[in-house]
């Protein structure tokens, strides 16, 4: 089978499984899965794959027509301009937590040798983003998951930040030092758990799940990082948190204003309440 007709068929197998854009979805996964660039589709479609290729083809539009996320397919995600190493025992970095990282990245330019604390490391593309662009700093983070460990080390060892990230298997702030940091940044699980049923196929059946949801309300362990990082951040450090949409307000009144010396938040493209910045008093 030449290129042409297995860019045509591939196509085909997507759009029928469901897939936006499947012509486009085809030739990103056939190039990968050949180890090719788009342009060389584009400009070879009589080049005839080998057998190896061909199963290879098979194996990741398949996969796709499962409605498995590319980004694990093909194994990594772009985020912050740096190529991240993903699969399915952490959640697929996604643009909107960029409004973290920037936020982390703004203040934490302004402090000399800043050190912050990250909860729900994942695949690291938060500390390891921070990291990248302020390289003064220096971070601990934690996860839950050993699995999740695994590939935030990978992360930080492909962006060569590992000598200034310590990672630490924690629930939340269980195992971790007290610190004091300059900043506690996280994307915890904040999906309420009667919504994940009705999530897209790729994040509901692919995704870690207790990366997504605290299997309650979608605020258990905010609430729990929100009175946490008091005594673990110095004074005028900064708690950055995602959240997700309609949840600013019931987030909001977890801040004790006594201790907190002001709540802002941030909206994403959607202009949804995405990242909520405090100050400590």
């Amino acid at each position: 089978m030449n290129l042409a007709n297995a860019l045509a068929a591939a196509a085909d197998r997507l759009a029928s499984s469901g897939i936006p854009e499947p012509r486009r979805e085809a030739s990103s996964l056939i190039a990968n899965a050949i180890d090719r660039d788009r342009v060389f589709l584009i400009a070879h479609p009589e080049y005839v794959l080998t057998e190896r290729e061909a199963a290879a083809v098979d194996e990741f539009i398949t996969r796709r027509s499962a409605r498995e996320p590319f980004q694990y397919i093909v194994g990594r995600q772009e985020f912050y301009a740096l190529d991240f190493l993903v699969n399915s025992s952490v959640l697929v970095p996604r643009p909107e937590t960029e409004l973290l990282v920037q936020r982390a990245i703004d203040d934490l330019r302004m402090i000399d040798e800043p050190r912050f604390c990250e909860i729900g490391v994942g695949s690291g593309c938060i500390s390891i983003s921070v990291l990248k662009n302020v390289p003064t700093a220096t971070a601990i983070a934690a996860d839950i998951s050993d699995a999740a460990l695994a590939i935030a080390e990978a992360n930080a060892r492909r962006h060569n930040v590992l000598d200034r990230l310590e990672l630490i298997r924690s629930d939340l702030f269980d195992d971790l030092p007290l610190g004091p940091y300059h900043a506690i940044l996280s994307n915890p699980p904040y999906i309420p758990a009667d919504e994940i049923a009705g999530l897209q196929p790729e994040v509901r059946d692919f995704e870690p799940v207790n990366a997504l949801t605290d299997g309650s309300s979608g605020i258990e362990i905010l609430r729990k990082i929100i009175h946490g990082a008091p005594h673990r951040l110095l004074e005028g450090g900064l708690l950055i948190l995602e959240i997700g949409a309609g949840q600013f307000e019931s987030v909001d009144r977890i801040f004790d204003r006594n201790v907190w010396r002001s709540v802002d938040v941030l909206l994403d493209l959607q202009q949804i309440p995405r990242t909520v910045i405090a100050i400590k008093k």
